[in-house]
């Protein structure tokens, strides 16, 4: 995974933090369930780098 990706990645989840965190202040259900989507979609992007990055090591294993 490179380090940009690794890092928007971060940058999502982190705002999805602060968006569900601002929703239950605010008791504002929309914009909680915003912040937990943008949450959720930061972990299946990161997931995908770890796969992309697993086949690359396993495809680098028989190269040698």
């Amino acid at each position: 995974m490179s380090f940009t990706d690794k890092a928007k990645n971060k940058v999502e989840d982190a705002k999805g933090q602060v968006k569900e965190t601002t929703g239950k202040a605010r008791d504002d259900r929309d914009l909680e369930a915003e912040g937990k989507a943008d949450q959720g979609k930061a972990s299946l992007k990161d997931a995908g780098e770890h796969a992309k990055d697993a086949a690359r090591d396993v495809k680098d294993t028989f190269k040698k």
